[in-house]
């Protein structure tokens, strides 16, 4: 799905037969209805016609081969591969599948993966997926704890990784004691060069401390502009 991600790994696990297997169809969840169009938003800048995956998710008779190597990674929410735990922030450019398209996408396969019929699919396809981010502005570079330059507003973060980070919390601290969530990195792999703009700027007083914990051997570039 979005970022390269690869479906190679759940076949590796699964045999021929299992993906290529026509299940009795006991779902109205189709193809063409409702799948398309979570694929078009959230999968097809890679797995697009030329796109940088292995396979092809934009015509349903390519697909459908993969569709229970599909469901088994978006339930363990290994694509598409966003990096950023949900819930923990908000981000305009958040790439994760919903809850409810997970739910979908899970109950289509379940249901046997039926393409539905031809009026349903959208008139027009776009492999564009969702809008590039390109946060620009001021940088606060945080590895351990840093402390704002006066009143700020935080407008996003960048995360680049030489290693493997299994589970990062960056934080910010407000002087009275709040604490704000940033983002939680979990399985973020090394290589990965990643931006999340926040939905809204995030307000901090002068004074306030934002953390990474544990420290992590990563570059945290956080985008600010003075209040």
């Amino acid at each position: 799905m979005r970022r390269c991600g690869s479906l190679l790994s759940a076949v590796a696990a699964g045999s021929w037969a299992g993906l290529l297997a026509h299940d009795p169809i006991t779902t109205r969840i189709t193809y063409s209805r409702e799948i398309i169009r979570i694929f078009e938003k959230r999968c097809f800048s890679c797995h697009g016609e030329g796109g940088a995956a292995p396979m092809s998710l934009t015509k349903y008779e390519d697909a459908r081969p993969w569709a229970k190597a599909i469901k088994e990674e978006v339930l363990e929410r290994r694509m598409p591969p966003w990096g950023a735990v949900k819930g923990f922030g908000v981000f305009r450019n958040e790439e994760a599948l919903s809850q409810e398209e997970v739910g979908l996408i899970a109950d289509w396969v379940e249901g046997g993966a039926p393409e539905g019929e031809q009026k349903y699919y959208p008139p027009k396809i776009s492999t564009d997926g969702l809008p590039p981010t390109n946060l620009q502005g001021n940088r606060l570079l945080v590895k351990g704890t840093v402390r704002t330059p006066g009143a700020v507003r935080l407008i996003g973060l960048e995360v680049a990784a030489s290693s493997d980070l299994a589970s990062v919390h960056i934080v910010a601290e407000q002087p009275d004691g709040s604490v704000e969530p940033l983002i939680w990195l979990r399985n973020f792999k090394a290589g990965w060069k990643r931006q999340y703009e926040f939905r809204e700027p995030i307000a901090l007083a002068a004074g306030s401390k934002i953390r990474v914990e544990p420290p992590a051997r990563a570059s945290f570039a956080i985008f600010l502009r003075a209040d």
